[in-house]
C-alpha cells in the first residue's frame, strides 16, 4: 500500500498544481489574444486578396470561356447581350447588378451563398463599355482559413498543456525547499509537544492527588487548598494549550469549532493574571455585561486573551481593564492599560514577530516578542482581527474583534 504523503508534501503538491493551472491560464489568455489578432489579420489579408483577384479578373476579362481558376464571369456588351461562363450554378449571377452597372450605377461587392457554397460577386462597367461581373468561389479560401485556424488551435492546446506541465514542475521544484523547512519546523513542534505532554500529565496527576489529600485533611489551610485548585486548573489549561498547538502544527488538520463564551473566558484570564498584576502593583479589572459568544477554539482564544492581558500588565502604570461587548454582528474585547502608550505610526509593526518599537527620543525600547504576533494569527484563524486603537497618547488599547455566534444575533 502506498504511504500517505506528509502534510507539507501534500500542500506543496497542491500549490504546484495551482501554479501549473495559473501558468496554463496565463498561457491560454496569451494564446487567445494572439489567435484573435492573427484571425483579424488573416481575414483582412483574405479580403484584400479576394478584392485584388476580382479586380484583376474584371480588368483582364475579354470573354467568359477562360476565366481564372475558381472564378466565373458574366459579360454584357454594348448591345445588351449577356454571356455567362459555362458551369455557373443558377442563381449565382446577379443580373440586376449587371444592369445597374451598365446604366452607370456602382453596385457593391457582395457575398452570396448558393447550395452551401459561398461566392464573392463584384460588378463594374469598364471604360470600353463592357459590363463585367466577376464571381469568385470562396471554397478554397475558406478551406485555407479553416486549416490555419485548426493548426493554431492545436498549437495553442499543446502550448497550454506544456505550460501547465512546466508550471507544475517548476512550482514543485521551487516549493520543495520550503516544504522541507516547514516539515522540519512542524516535526520540531510535534516532538516538543510530545515531550511536554508526559510531564504535564504527571504534573496534573500529582496536583489532583495533592488536592484530594488536602480535601480529606480537616486541618488543611483553605488558602493552600485554593492554591492547589489553581494548580490543577492551570495544568488542565496548559494541556489544552499544548493540544491546540499540536493541532496548529498540523497543516491539514482542523481546529475544533465550538461555541465559546468570551465573557467567561475573560474572567478566567483575568483571574489567572491577577497574581502577576498584584506583584507589579497593577489594578486588573474586568468590565462585562451579558454573555458574549463566538465560535472557535477555546484554548486558542484563551492564549490570545492571555497574551493581550500579559502585554497590558507589563506596560501599564497602575490600571488595566478588560471589556467585552457586542457591536452588531461583532464581539469586541478591549484590553486597556494606562501606560506610556504606543506611537500609532508604529502600529502595523506591533503584530510582527519580535517587533521592537520606541517613541522618538526615547532611550528604551518596548519589545513585544511573539505575543501580539500570535494574537494576530489566532484572530485571523477565527475570521477576526486585532488592532491598536488610537487613544491620543493616553495609554494603549488593543481591540480583538471576532464574529459572534448565532445565539448573540
Amino acid at each position: 500500500m502506498r504511504p500517505r504523503p506528509a502534510g507539507e508534501a501534500l500542500l506543496a503538491r497542491r500549490a504546484a498544481v495551482r501554479l501549473g493551472v495559473q501558468a496554463a491560464v496565463i498561457a491560454g489568455l496569451i494564446v487567445v489574444a494572439l489567435t484573435a489578432v492573427a484571425v483579424v489579420v488573416l481575414l483582412g489579408a483574405q479580403r484584400a486578396q479576394v478584392a485584388t483577384q476580382l479586380q484583376r479578373a474584371i480588368v483582364r476579362a475579354d470573354d467568359v470561356a477562360d476565366p481564372p481558376d475558381g472564378m466565373y464571369l458574366v459579360l454584357r456588351d454594348r448591345t445588351g447581350a449577356v454571356t455567362v461562363t459555362p458551369g455557373l450554378h443558377a442563381g449565382v449571377a446577379d443580373l440586376g447588378a449587371v444592369a445597374d452597372a451598365a446604366a452607370g450605377g456602382s453596385p457593391p461587392t457582395v457575398e452570396r451563398s448558393v447550395d452551401h457554397v459561398q461566392y464573392e460577386v463584384a460588378t463594374e462597367l469598364r471604360s470600353d463599355g463592357t459590363t463585367v461581373q466577376a464571381i469568385l468561389d470562396l471554397t478554397v479560401n475558406h478551406a485555407e482559413r479553416n486549416r490555419l485556424l485548426a493548426t493554431m488551435f492545436a498549437t495553442g492546446l499543446a502550448g497550454l498543456l506544456v505550460a501547465g506541465a512546466a508550471g507544475t514542475w517548476l512550482g514543485h521544484r521551487a516549493l520543495a525547499p520550503l516544504s522541507a523547512a516547514l516539515s522540519l519546523q512542524r516535526r520540531f513542534v510535534a516532538d516538543a509537544g510530545h515531550e511536554l505532554r508526559t510531564p504535564l500529565t504527571l504534573l496534573g496527576t500529582r496536583a489532583q492527588l495533592l488536592r484530594r489529600r488536602l480535601r480529606r485533611d480537616p486541618g488543611a489551610d483553605p488558602e493552600v487548598v485554593a492554591e492547589v485548585e489553581g494548580v490543577v486548573t492551570d495544568a488542565g489549561r496548559l494541556t489544552a494549550i499544548l493540544e491546540d498547538l499540536l493541532l496548529a502544527a498540523d497543516p491539514v488538520g482542523a481546529r475544533p469549532r465550538e461555541v465559546v463564551d468570551l465573557t467567561d473566558l475573560c474572567r478566567d484570564v483575568v483571574a489567572a493574571a491577577e497574581a502577576d498584576a498584584t506583584d507589579r502593583g497593577i489594578d486588573l479589572g474586568l468590565d462585562v455585561g451579558d454573555p458574549v459568544h463566538t465560535t472557535g477554539s477555546a484554548a486558542a482564544l484563551r492564549r490570545a486573551l492571555t497574551a493581550l492581558a500579559d502585554n497590558a500588565v507589563r506596560h501599564a502604570a497602575r490600571v488595566v481593564t478588560m471589556t467585552v461587548r457586542v457591536e452588531g454582528h461583532t464581539a469586541v474585547v478591549d484590553v486597556i492599560d494606562d501606560g506610556e502608550g504606543v506611537d500609532p505610526a508604529l502600529a502595523p509593526r506591533l503584530f510582527d514577530r519580535f517587533a521592537t518599537t520606541s517613541r522618538p527620543g526615547e532611550a528604551g525600547r518596548r519589545r513585544y516578542g511573539l505575543g501580539l504576533a500570535l494574537v494576530a494569527e489566532i484572530a485571523a484563524a477565527h475570521d477576526g482581527r486585532v488592532a491598536l486603537v488610537d487613544t491620543a497618547g493616553r495609554g494603549a488599547t488593543f481591540r480583538l474583534t471576532l464574529p459572534v455566534a448565532p445565539r448573540n444575533l
